[in-house]
C-alpha cells in the first residue's frame, strides 16, 4: 500500500520511556486520529542532570532505540526522528515549526525532573496552540491514585498493596494491540541525527560481557516474559532468593525502558495456566513494589538524595575512599559480597538478594552513606531506575519508607551459607575461589594458609583479606544506629 502525503497537520509522538509498539497508548491513539504521525526521541542528558542515564543504562538505551526504530519502520512504515539538545521543549518547538504539528502525545514519567520537564513543555506548547497529552503507559495505577485512611501517601508496602490490588482488578484496562500502519504520511520529515552520534555506547569495551547476558531488544523483552512464565514463575517464591540459580524474572531493564509494560506483564501472568499458583502471586506483588517505589518518589521527590526519615541527616557516616573502592570493585574479602559486585560489573545487573547483601554491607559494615551506593548502582545497572534505586537503598539503610530496622544487619557469612550453600554463585564470580569446598567458601580467612594455597588461594595476594571484621563492624553499626534512635526521642 502506497501511503499518500496528507495535508492534515501531524501529531508528534514523543517516545520518552515507552520504547515499544504494543500497548503504547500515545502511539495507538495518535494513529487512531487518522492524522500523520512523526515519532520522535529526544536525547537531553543535560536537562536530566543529575539523573541522566548512567553508563550501563546508556548501553541498553542505544540498543533499545535501534530496536524501536527498526520496528517502527518495518511494521508501521514510520521513521524514528532522533534529536539531541539541552531542553526537550526547545527541540519540540523547532519540530513543530518545521512540520506545523498541532499536538504532542507522550508517555508520563514520574521522576521529579521529568515531571517538571513535562509541565514546562506543556506550558511552552500551549503558547503555540499545540495540545500536549500524556498517557500512563508504565504503571498499573497512577502513583497519585492511592492514599491511606488519613488521606496521606502510604509509607508501608503491605497496606499500599492491599489498597492497590482491588483498584487494579476493577480499573486496569486490557492491553492495546500494535496499531495499524498509518494510511497517510506527514508532508515534512524533520531532520534526524544518527543513533551513533548520541554516543551512548562506551568508547572502551567494558561492555563485552553484556552481550552474552542480554538481548536488549523488543524481541528480547517478549522472550524474557515468555521464558519466565513458562519455566520459572511456579518456583518464583522458592528460588527468587537464591542467586546461584536463575529463579527471577530478569524483566527489570525491559520494564524500565518500556520495551514491555507492567500492564502487559500483569495480564500475561493472569492469562498463564500457572496464574493461581503461589509463585505467580508472589511475582505480581513484586510488580507492586515497583508501583510503591513510584508512589513514594512522586510524593517525596527529594528522596533520591535526602532520607525520608530526616533524623538520618545526623547519622555519623564514614568517609573512607579505600573502603568504597574495595566495595565497588568486589574486593571486600567477603565472598558473597564480592560475587554480587562482580556480577554487577560484568553483566550490568545483580540478583535482588545480592543487592540487599551488598547494600547492607556498605551502610552497616562500612558505615558509608547510602547515597554513595545508589550512585554506583545508578552508573553500573542496566535497569537503573530512580524510583526503585531510591526505595531499595533507603530501605536497606533504614532511612526510608517501610525500612529495614536499624538492628537488621545482614551477616554476609550466614547469607552466603543460606542462599548459596554450595558456593556456586561465589565461585562463578570469584573464580580464584573455585577450588574451595562448600564448607570453607564463605570464610576463607578462617582456613589455614597452607590449605588455602593447595586450592590456589593466597589471601592478600590473589584474594583480599576482609577489610573489616564482621563482629566488630556490627557492634559499631549498632552503636551508631542506637545513638541516632535515642536522639530522636
Amino acid at each position: 500500500m502506497n501511503r499518500q502525503i496528507s495535508t492534515q497537520a501531524p501529531i508528534i509522538v514523543w517516545f520518552r520511556r515507552n520504547l515499544r509498539l504494543a500497548d503504547n497508548a500515545p502511539l495507538y491513539h495518535a494513529i487512531a486520529t487518522g492524522q500523520p504521525i512523526i515519532p520522535v526521541f529526544l536525547w537531553t542528558p543535560e536537562a536530566d542532570a543529575p539523573w541522566q542515564p548512567g553508563a550501563a543504562s546508556r548501553w541498553w538505551l542505544h540498543h533499545a532505540l535501534h530496536s524501536l526504530a527498526t520496528a517502527l519502520q518495518e511494521q508501521l512504515g514510520l521513521t524514528l526522528v532522533l534529536q539531541a539538545g539541552n531542553h526537550p521543549e526547545t527541540l519540540l518547538e523547532t519540530i513543530i515549526q518545521q512540520t506545523s504539528a498541532t499536538a504532542v502525545y507522550t508517555d508520563e514519567r514520574w521522576e521529579p525532573f521529568a515531571i517538571e520537564q513535562a509541565n514546562t513543555t506543556q506550558a511552552t506548547l500551549a503558547t503555540h496552540g499545540v495540545a500536549f497529552q500524556q498517557f500512563n503507559t508504565s504503571l498499573l495505577n497512577h502513583p497519585t491514585a492511592l492514599q491511606n485512611k488519613q488521606g496521606q501517601p502510604f509509607k508501608v508496602f503491605t497496606p499500599f498493596w492491599k489498597t492497590a490490588v482491588p483498584l487494579i482488578e476493577t480499573t486496569l484496562e486490557k492491553c492495546l494491540p500494535i496499531p495499524p500502519k498509518p494510511t497517510v504520511q506527514a508532508p515534512i520529515t524533520p531532520p534526524s541525527v544518527s543513533l551513533d552520534s548520541l554516543k551512548l555506547l562506551p568508547t572502551v569495551a567494558w561492555d563485552t560481557d553484556f552481550y552474552t547476558h542480554w538481548q536488549p531488544t523488543l524481541a528480547g523483552a517478549k522472550e524474557a516474559v515468555t521464558s519466565f512464565l513458562h519455566s520459572r514463575v511456579t518456583t518464583y517464591d522458592e528460588h527468587r532468593n537464591h542467586p546461584d540459580v536463575v529463579g527471577t524474572s530478569r524483566l527489570s531493564p525491559y520494564l524500565h525502558f518500556g520495551q514491555i509494560g507492567a500492564r502487559q506483564v500483569w495480564w500475561a501472568t493472569q492469562a498463564s495456566a500457572k496464574a493461581t499458583e503461589k509463585g505467580a502471586t508472589h511475582f505480581l506483588s513484586e510488580l507492586g513494589w515497583r508501583e510503591f517505589a513510584h508512589h513514594l518518589l512522586v510524593h517525596f521527590p527529594t528522596t533520591p538524595t535526602q532520607p525520608l526519615r530526616t533524623e538520618f541527616n545526623r547519622f555519623p557516616w564514614a568517609n573512607n575512599p579505600e573502603h568504597l573502592h574495595a566495595w565497588q570493585h568486589g574486593e571486600t574479602g567477603y565472598p558473597i559480597v564480592d560475587a554480587g559486585m562482580k556480577e554487577l560489573w560484568h553483566t550490568g545487573w545483580m540478583h535482588n538478594r545480592s543487592r540487599m547483601i551488598v547494600g547492607s554491607f556498605l551502610v552497616k559494615h562500612l558505615l558509608l552513606p547510602w547515597q554513595a551506593g545508589a550512585a554506583w548502582f545508578w552508573d553500573t545497572l542496566v535497569d537503573a531506575d530512580l524510583a526503585q534505586n531510591t526505595l531499595g537503598w533507603q530501605w536497606i539503610s533504614g532511612c526510608g519508607a517501610d525500612a529495614a530496622p536499624y538492628f537488621r544487619i545482614f551477616n554476609p557469612i550466614l547469607q552466603g551459607v543460606k542462599f548459596d550453600a554450595e558456593g556456586h554463585y561465589v565461585k562463578r564470580w570469584n573464580p580464584v575461589l573455585a577450588k574451595l569446598p562448600a564448607e570453607t567458601i564463605h570464610t576463607p580467612w578462617e582456613q589455614k594458609p597452607a590449605l588455602l594455597r593447595l586450592d590456589g588461594v593466597t589471601l592478600g595476594e590473589n584474594y583480599p583479606t576482609p577489610i573489616v571484621d564482621h563482629t566488630q563492624a556490627r557492634a559499631k553499626a549498632l552503636e551508631a544506629f542506637a545513638l541516632l534512635k535515642q536522639e530522636t526521642h
